[in-house]
């Protein structure tokens, strides 16, 4: 290297140390409002929007919500392999269907005590044991819907075919289009963090939120929304793709020729939409037998459970305001995935087998079977560093703050004059150190 390379190499250095120092100093407020995600702080769609009212970050621990970093990682993936156990990236059949057999046993008891023993209470007690039911009956088919998605990612076999046709039976059976969702989901993982790309929770940017938003910016107004998200949100969006990304025509899971799919994927989109009716037809016999109440009951419930929790986790695992969103300009995929968050379930972390604190390994490599995911996060850790995010508020809580907080996105705030200035120092630093060679 010359001596004049070397120079410029040096200024560039210092430039890019006391860039950071800037940014530190400035402190990067990136608490701001979205539906989902958020921002990067230093491209044209920077760090994401502000929040109305303004924020007081004395109302929760500053740690929690303390900006995530937006630069690049100064680690790779395969960095993080390396720093996992090699045996996390084994799948193991038996172990694998060992859960299965496990939560369809627990499912199994508490239908039959359901079905057997709630007649014979005092009437008015049965209103308080059904929607108990509901409730734990949920929770359970939760982690089934949880197993079927670790076969959608392939982390449940060595075997594709297996995992797909274990799959598509759980997850038929909980009315989801196994295929669909597969191929969408999949698309997710490939472009998380993306405004253009990603494939749900897309955030709106402040210009487009709707005239209406104002009105439900109150607590009546937010318990309505968040009571309509999680009651007909995943209904929603496999109909309607409502809060998935905007494609140039109307997309729908159940479509095989929809713009979600490509040519190659439509024959199994039939077989998902034939598993979903095959299900369908089963419950209207049920209905006919027993009747369309003990069906609502017996399984209405507990699916009502099912679909609140999958939106729910979903959505708080991209939703946080420390968290970035990308847009085109910045995007990469190990930003992007990076830009999740683990939170805390407590006892409902086993129950949905860890999908709940264990998502940012998941993202990172979605074929690791959720049994070696804990173990492969401890690992990750010290590589990670501050770029692994987790924040340990109850759900019930978080849900409310990041539905009152996480509105939309905006540009940083001194995100063009940031670069102006770094620009017009490195010209300044350059000429000076070209005039000393």
């Amino acid at each position: 290297m010359s001596k004049r390379q070397a120079d410029l190499y040096r200024c560039e250095r210092i430039l890019r140390r006391g860039e950071r120092e800037r940014e530190r100093e400035r402190g990067f407020d990136r608490r701001r409002t979205t539906p989902s995600l958020f921002l990067s702080g230093r491209e044209t769609m920077g760090a994401g929007g502000r929040m109305s009212p303004p924020y007081s970050p004395g109302k929760v621990e500053s740690h929690v919500l303390k900006r995530a970093p937006d630069s690049k990682p100064p680690f790779t993936l395969g960095q993080l392999k390396k720093a996992i156990p090699p045996h996390c990236f084994q799948r193991s059949v038996l172990r694998s269907f060992s859960y299965v057999v496990y939560d369809l046993i627990i499912a199994s008891l508490f239908y039959y005590v359901a079905t057997n023993y709630f007649h014979l209470l005092p009437h008015p007690l049965s209103y308080v044991a059904w929607p108990i039911y509901w409730a734990v009956q949920g929770c359970v088919l939760t982690g089934v819907w949880v197993l079927a998605h670790e076969c959608g990612h392939h982390g449940f076999s060595d075997y594709q075919l297996l995992d797909d046709i274990v799959g598509l039976i759980l997850h038929s059976c909980l009315l989801v289009p196994y295929f669909s969702w597969k191929h969408s989901h999949r698309r997710h993982h490939s472009n998380t963090g993306s405004l253009e790309r990603d494939e749900v929770f897309v955030p709106k940017q402040k210009s487009s939120i709707s005239w209406f938003s104002k009105y439900l910016n109150n607590p009546p107004g937010r318990l309505l929304t968040i009571t309509i998200t999680l009651t007909l949100g995943w209904p929603l969006y496999l109909a309607c793709n409502v809060s998935g990304r905007p494609y140039d025509r109307f997309a729908c899971h159940y479509d095989p020729y929809g713009p979600i799919f490509n040519d190659r994927e439509r024959a199994e989109i039939y077989i998902s939409d034939a598993g979903v009716l095959a299900v369908t037809y089963g419950l209207y016999r049920l209905a006919v037998a027993k009747g369309l109440a003990w069906v609502l009951c017996v399984y209405g419930g507990p699916l009502l459970v099912v679909n609140a929790f999958l939106v729910l986790i979903t959505y708080l695992q991209h939703t946080h305001v420390a968290l970035p969103h990308y847009d085109s300009s910045e995007w990469d995929w190990l930003r992007g995935a990076l830009a999740t968050v683990d939170r805390d379930y407590g006892i409902l972390n086993k129950v949905f087998h860890n999908i709940t604190d264990t998502h940012v390994a998941h993202h990172l490599f979605s074929t690791m079977p959720h049994y070696h995911a804990m173990e492969a996060t401890k690992a990750m850790k010290p590589i990670l560093g501050e770029y692994y995010q987790f924040d340990g508020t109850p759900f019930y809580k978080a849900i409310w703050r990041e539905g009152k907080e996480c509105l939309y996105v905006q540009q940083d705030e001194g995100n063009q004059k940031s670069k102006e200035e770094t620009l017009a120092t490195l010209t300044a630093t350059t000429m000076s150190a070209n005039s000393l060679l």
